[in-house]
């Protein structure tokens, strides 16, 4: 079919393709009819090829019907199973455990990214050279990450390796070496980064407002700790912070690509099954409630050449119905850097304005969602002159939420979440991290046509109503970093959370 249109394009085309000769010659390029010819025909090749993919097309609601279904089982100690099969060449297999730095005391906060580091130092049947190798021969990717209430360790791997891969991260769960020279060593290299994490002025603003907005307690630790809990951690520590949560009912062995739920369930029977969910005098670690406390945090440096400042409220948690119109809301304030096009043009207000009176240097709405509460805020980086400007709009864009957001407003910010929420899952390692933290969060996988219904279910009124509950009139936390001398006082700052109108 497409040798037929070649051909009639080639014999049928001379007088059509006579203007498209005139728009070369206008830039002064020499081009012969037959370079024209083969230039349209491969300019017309894609789009020959859509039109054969378009004919049997399906619509955007109809895809997300039609996603691949997120199989879950259970072994008899409590391990969850999670996988979807899309039949790829590649996969990416990964225990999620229900741990994070909200789980570490004072004494041995960091323990957490301290083991992650310890992770890739070698098992007890894999020295660190030979575990190595085992995943250089299968060219994979080994990783890990560990945040506030979450600890992951994955591999991305070729389908057919995904046997191997799962008994790797089963040694590297179970069985981590621990000897006394890697600690040491890799104590050099964690007191390296928490140095290199120091110059993130980002990290460093974000850190802060967990720290004020939930002082006192657990949450408000940072994920890599402090330098002297760096110094301090023993083997014994590292020892008993895995004997007192990398429990079985607490993980997740989740799987994405090239996967077989069968084989997958065998494995982890075969590598798996003997994970502890037992706890020592059946000491079950239970989350110490958190508490949001307005507040603020300033680390005035005038030497910096811009401030970061965050400004958050309390949020919804991880399985709360307000979350989605929260997000919505935040959709709409949406974010804004100066490398972006659109200038005036952009659809955000907080955008154009940052744009039209030179506001910023790029801002994020973000809402970090936790098991019981979450922080609902905006970040922005601004010079030194601005920043009373920037507060004052960015606080201005939550009152228009809370009490103007319009139906044109909404239906923008669902479309970008939308998107947003579709586009994040755009390989085998971003579905596997879904679907491990979703069995953790909510206990199951929520499809994407249940988010897109959810989200569709979100009025002008829903969003008003539940940014009132949240924003309105309501003690922010707030944190900033860099030169900050104008940045307002706090009851200055508390007394915009509302507006007096008559």
């Amino acid at each position: 079919w497409a040798d037929h249109m070649h051909r009639s394009v080639v014999s049928n085309s001379r007088n059509s393709l006579f203007s498209q000769c005139k728009v070369y010659k206008t830039v002064n390029l020499k081009v012969c009819y037959c370079d024209v010819v083969l230039v349209l025909f491969f300019t017309l090749q894609p789009i020959l090829l859509s039109l054969r993919r378009g004919q049997a097309s399906v619509s955007y609601a109809q895809s997300l019907l039609g996603a691949p279904e997120t199989r879950l089982t259970a072994l008899d100690n409590g391990l969850r199973i999670a996988s979807e099969e899309t039949g790829q060449a590649t996969c990416t297999v990964g225990l999620w455990i229900s741990v994070g730095s909200r789980y570490e005391r004072e004494k041995n906060n960091g323990a957490g990214f301290f083991l992650e580091h310890m992770a890739f130092k070698g098992t007890k049947k894999h020295p660190q050279s030979a575990l190595e190798q085992q995943v250089e021969s299968m060219g994979a990717h080994l990783s890990a990450y560990t945040s506030r209430e979450h600890t992951a360790y994955y591999i991305k791997a070729l389908s057919k390796d995904l046997p191997k891969a799962v008994e790797l991260l089963s040694e590297v769960v179970q069985s981590c070496s621990l000897n006394e020279a890697d600690i040491e060593q890799q104590r050099g290299v964690v007191l390296r980064e928490l140095e290199e994490v120091e110059s993130n002025l980002q990290e460093v603003c974000l850190d802060l407002l967990h720290a004020t907005a939930y002082q006192g307690t657990p949450l408000g630790h940072s994920v890599l700790g402090p330098s002297s809990s760096a110094r301090n951690l023993t083997r014994h520590d590292l020892v008993d912070y895995i004997n007192s949560h990398y429990k079985a009912p607490r993980m997740v062995l989740a799987a994405a690509g090239g996967v077989n739920h069968e084989e997958l369930v065998g494995l982890a029977t075969d590598h798996l099954s003997g994970l502890s969910f037992e706890y020592e005098g059946d000491a079950v670690p239970v989350l110490s409630p958190c508490r949001f406390t307005g507040s603020e945090i300033r680390m005035r440096d005038d030497a910096l050449p811009l401030a970061h400042i965050a400004i958050a409220v309390e949020g919804a948690s991880a399985a709360s119905p307000d979350i989605i119109p929260l997000m919505v809301a935040n959709a709409i304030i949406g974010s804004y850097d100066l490398t972006y096009g659109g200038g005036k043009h952009l659809s955000s207000r907080l955008a154009r304005l940052s744009v039209e009176e030179n506001l910023c240097h790029s801002f994020q709405a973000f809402h970090s969602a936790y098991s019981d509460t979450g922080l609902l805020g905006i970040h922005f980086v601004t010079d030194r002159n601005n920043i009373d400007d920037m507060m004052h709009w960015s606080q201005n864009a939550w009152m228009n939420l809370c009490t103007t957001v319009t139906e044109s407003d909404v239906a923008r910010g669902k479309n970008a979440l939308k998107a947003a929420l579709v586009g994040q899952l755009n390989g085998t390692t971003p579905v596997c991290d879904d679907i491990g933290r979703h069995i953790l969060n909510y206990g199951r996988r929520i499809p994407l046509a249940e988010w897109d219904a959810r989200i569709d279910a979100v009025t002008p009124k829903i969003v008003r109503d539940i940014c009132s509950k949240y924003i309105y009139d309501k003690c922010p936390a707030v944190a900033a970093v860099g030169p900050i001398e104008q940045l307002s006082d706090y009851n200055r700052v508390r007394s915009a959370m509302y507006w007096l109108r008559f």
